[in-house]
């Protein structure tokens, strides 16, 4: 699992001191970058590549500038050409927001989805979520 503290911007928050629900999954997306990293060995990611084919989220409690941001991502389903990411915000303790990621493998020259490599799939494999095993 790959955990990030962020910073919450004053720009982020709408009038009332609340980060505005667009921002989430904004947050979910820098928290993707490590996957896409364990992509790299594809070669050419304009031949290639991840694509986000649904992304969900649940806004469980409002998030508040003036306190830092825990962000959580691990590997919730790992299936032949597609896998789930696990999203999680935190602030102060308490679970503020939560979604899902579906990130397909997908080759754009032949637009159709290819097999992840066992190498990717065992590096995917170890960012589990340590209270939620693999679907």
């Amino acid at each position: 699992m790959y955990t990030e503290d962020i910073k919450v911007r004053f720009y982020e928050t709408d009038a009332l001191g609340h980060v505005n629900n667009t921002v989430i999954p904004a947050w979910f997306e820098t928290g993707r970058l490590p996957v896409f990293e364990l992509f790299t060995e594809q070669g050419d990611p304009y031949e290639i590549s991840l694509i986000v084919a649904n992304l969900n989220v649940d806004f469980l409690r409002p998030v508040y500038f003036g306190h830092m941001v825990t962000l959580k991502t691990y590997i919730a389903r790992i299936g032949s050409s597609s896998f789930d990411i696990g999203s999680e915000v935190w602030q102060q303790g308490e679970l503020c927001a939560k979604g899902t990621s579906v990130l397909v493998n997908f080759d754009y020259k032949n637009q159709r989805s290819v097999t992840i490599a066992q190498s990717i799939r065992h590096k995917l494999e170890q960012q589990t979520h340590p209270d939620h095993p693999l679907s």
